[in-house]
């Protein structure tokens, strides 16, 4: 096995972003540590693949211990995992409420804690979620109360702790998406999504990928919620 550059671990890792994810750390030569509910054994030997419901505590337990014993260090953490689920707000379930919750948060905070904990032992290491543009910017028709409550909340806490572990060599940050062209939008509403950004179009997987690595290489930002959606959060 080879001795990679860097340890990553990355949630939501078997499809769309997160897959994409894995794919630009993996071209950079870091190992990485993916976990999701349904993702397979990887015959790539810098890559190891945990299988598990990421709001289980005992997978975040998994994931990080397994990540260490097989390569000694956690340096990031790529918090993906997450679920939309679109519709009035009065019209929401309980299991639908819970559903989302976790995913979104119990998937944040357990597999988070976990993480900054072995990062502490090493003095260093950077948190990454991926959020959402609509849960800070609020569209008439588009249903966001629950991503706001969930997705807004991971970048309100995404500052929290990037101050509490400035000084401990810990930096945290956010992505948040816009509408991205991945497997939760079907293809024939991708022109009509577009129009909902001033760029007119909806935006690719890789653009998520390269601003974890931008924000993965920045030593000097921290605290920071990386808006990549085509000027959504800006306003029309």
């Amino acid at each position: 096995m080879s001795t990679p550059a860097k340890v990553v671990i990355v949630t939501g890792a078997s499809q769309g972003i997160g897959a994409a994810i894995v794919l630009a750390f993996r071209k950079l030569g870091y190992a990485i540590v993916a976990t999701s509910r349904s993702i397979k054994p990887s015959d790539d030997p810098d890559v190891l693949t945990v299988a598990g419901d990421i709001g289980c505590p005992a997978t975040a337990q998994r994931v990080v211990s397994e990540g260490v014993a097989r390569f000694g260090r956690i340096d990031t953490l790529v918090n993906n995992a997450g679920i939309y689920i679109g519709r009035p707000f009065t019209e929401h379930s309980t299991s639908g409420y819970n559903a989302v919750v976790n995913a979104n948060v119990a998937g944040f905070f357990h597999i988070t804690q976990l993480a900054i904990a072995q990062m502490q032992q090493q003095s260093s290491g950077h948190v990454v979620s991926v959020t959402a543009s609509i849960a800070d910017t609020a569209y008439s028709g588009v249903y966001s109360a629950l991503a706001a409550l969930t997705k807004g909340g991971i970048n309100a806490a995404t500052k929290s702790l990037a101050i509490e572990y400035a000084r401990k060599g810990i930096r945290v940050n956010a992505v948040a998406p816009g509408i991205i062209r991945s497997p939760m939008h079907a293809a024939e509403a991708h022109a009509v999504l577009g129009d909902l950004n001033p760029l007119g179009h909806i935006g690719e997987m890789n653009d998520i990928a390269e601003a974890v690595l931008f924000l993965d290489a920045a030593p000097f930002i921290t605290g920071e919620i990386l808006h990549v959606d085509g000027g959504q959060s800006a306003g029309r």
